[in-house]
């Protein structure tokens, strides 16, 4: 049986990742991406796929090259028999950041300019103290960083994984799961009835998935948990 970690972490900064863009409000949703997830838990080996380091922690912090290599990092992870879920927040408040600059040509030598334009516009940022929710589903045992970093600012998160109860296997039959999931990874392996979208970047999320499939289930946990079988990370060509 695989082992199942239920993850939880907490913001100690404010985080900020534009998933959608309306005029010059850059707004995060309160849900973190699988992708992102896995990169800041360390799960990635990006160093070995990445042709502009210097060094192996490099590409951590900083990639010259700004190239996605979703399918060439999180493809091993299959291999290893690791997934991860994206995260849903338990509990979360949102701050709103007023941003502006000037039009600064006057500063160039030999350029004149007549005015001098302002521009602003606004980050909606996930607030401090505020909480996620994820699973990670291993064929080993796995040991998790205790902070880690995400998002644009390289927020600081502190980061608490428990283990569930050994699962019970249970045959294909229709369940709900109301956890967001990254349809690429669960459609090929389940049959997806119904589901609500999250528009966000790189793979719009689904959650409050109804689906009919094969799934675990935990003795002795507080609520119902159906976490869904067969996931792995697909990339659509």
């Amino acid at each position: 049986m695989p082992h199942i970690y239920r993850g939880t972490l907490e913001l100690h900064d404010n985080l900020y990742y534009a998933t959608r863009e309306i005029g010059r409000l850059y707004e995060t949703e309160p849900v973190l991406h699988n992708y992102a997830l896995c990169y800041a838990l360390g799960l990635v080996d990006s160093a070995k796929y990445a042709t502009t380091v210097v060094d192996e922690n490099s590409y951590r912090y900083f990639c010259a090259e700004q190239v996605p290599l979703y399918e060439a990092h999180l493809t091993p992870l299959n291999q290893q028999g690791i997934y991860v879920t994206p995260a849903r927040a338990i509990r979360h408040a949102a701050v709103l950041n007023t941003w502006k600059y000037a039009d600064n040509r006057y500063h160039v030598e030999m350029q004149k300019t007549q005015k001098n334009i302002p521009s602003f516009g606004r980050a909606k940022e996930i607030a401090p103290e505020s909480q996620f929710e994820f699973f990670v589903i291993a064929q080993k045992p796995l040991t998790f960083p205790r902070w880690i970093r995400l998002g644009k600012w390289m927020s600081k998160a502190e980061v608490n994984v428990k283990a569930l109860p050994t699962p019970k296997h249970n045959s294909a039959k229709e369940f709900t799961f109301p956890h967001p999931l990254n349809p690429l990874d669960v459609m090929f392996t389940n049959q997806v009835l119904s589901y609500d979208t999250l528009n966000m970047p790189p793979v719009s999320l689904i959650r409050n998935v109804r689906m009919i499939g094969e799934f675990y289930t935990f003795e002795g946990l507080s609520e119902a948990l159906k976490l869904p079988i067969h996931m792995q990370y697909r990339f659509s060509n």
